[in-house]
């Protein structure tokens, strides 16, 4: 069977250096918020160009943790897109906040900024766009329409470490840049993680303070805060596997650009942007004929996934919010077709190979 992510390949390529690390860890008893952790903040602080980098336990408390120290929640609107992980729209509900969404663009599936402007309200306090498979949202015009309407911008970069816009990492753009390191995400932890990029001192205290039972230490705390760090093994592994993270995700451009390569007839390609830098965290095709293709696909013996299948607006957990079935067409239309490929660093080239030849004769 082709898999979806090969982890275990990944592991024995770099096995001993993560036995090291992890065998240094260990010996130091320092379990929590140590020096790993520190030295990790620093490095993908300076890699995306930003003043501070914060480790969380996952990429849902990054979200969550950076819509808190925003001074977002009760009465508040944040609008963001339906075509995402439903951690997008949890991490905005934690706070009492209310996720409105807004439909996709057609070519990116990320979230369409003309839709953005028609959401905005008196209640609108941030946007909260999402690089989706991999792929940067359009941040100059987010980011314009975060400047004329006084709105935060809270970029869920989830799938898109190391992906570009115009030249600039993606988490650099906003006032807050939130990572998972769930270990199928391009740089992937051996357990959940995350962090969050900051350029503003005072956010970056106070999210700090959030992530440790509202504490700056000495058992005295200032608020209520939450469990949520970043475990000092998964540092010292992610520093390991960051030190390979644009090799890895050059590795993916190249299995991307051999699949549009061999990939033929009715169905419809991932698409790079001139100006974007697309990491391919998944590598999704539409076609009108998904299950006939991945029922194909599974019979000889090749993975895909659906990515995803109910938009975030249609699902029974934010029934509450009143949004029905062809709200947001563009959306609703990709989750119908979308079917996601084995994509990663290791993946073989005869795979691929295999994989194009299946679904052009499927």
């Amino acid at each position: 069977m082709i898999p979806m992510v090969d982890l275990k390949r990944q592991f024995n390529d770099i096995k001993d250096e993560i036995c090291a690390v992890i065998t240094e860890v260990l010996e130091s008893s320092q379990y929590i918020l140590g020096p790993k952790v520190v030295e990790l903040e620093k490095q993908i602080a300076a890699y995306h160009g930003v003043r501070d980098a914060v480790g969380v336990a996952s990429g849902t408390d990054a979200l969550h943790l950076a819509v808190e120290a925003l001074g977002i929640g009760e009465g508040d609107e944040v609008i963001t897109t339906p075509f995402t992980f439903f951690a997008t729209a949890e991490a905005i509900m934690y706070t009492g906040a209310t996720p409105v969404f807004v439909d996709i663009e057609p070519d990116t599936m990320n979230i369409d900024p003309i839709e953005i402007e028609k959401k905005i309200t008196e209640r609108t306090r941030a946007i909260m766009p999402v690089h989706i498979f991999g792929h940067p949202a359009d941040m100059d015009r987010i980011g314009s329409l975060a400047k004329k309407y006084d709105l935060k911008v809270i970029e869920d970069c989830a799938q898109s470490f190391g992906a570009e816009f115009n030249g600039k990492k993606t988490g650099s753009f906003g006032d807050a840049g939130c990572f998972s390191f769930y270990p199928s995400k391009n740089l992937g932890a051996y357990g959940d993680g995350g962090m969050i990029l900051l350029d503003d001192s005072a956010v970056t205290a106070d999210i700090r303070k959030l992530r440790n039972h509202g504490s700056r230490g000495m058992y005295r705390h200032e608020c209520v805060g939450f469990n949520s760090r970043l475990d000092e093994i998964q540092a010292a592994i992610l520093l390991v596997k960051f030190r390979r993270i644009d090799a890895y995700n050059d590795l993916r451009r190249q299995k991307a650009a051999l699949y549009n390569e061999l990939l033929t007839g009715d169905i419809e390609l991932p698409v790079e942007r001139p100006g974007c830098r697309h990491v391919y965290h998944q590598y999704t095709i539409r076609t009108d004929n998904r299950e006939k293709v991945q029922k194909v696909l599974q019979e000889n013996g090749a993975s895909s996934v659906v990515y995803y299948p109910v938009p975030v607006h249609l699902q029974e957990a934010v029934s509450i919010l009143g949004y029905k079935k062809g709200d947001l067409p563009v959306a609703e239309a990709a989750a119908e077709k979308v079917l996601s490929l084995p994509v990663y660093p290791e993946l073989e080239e005869s795979s691929i190979r295999e994989i194009a030849e299946i679904i052009n004769h499927a």
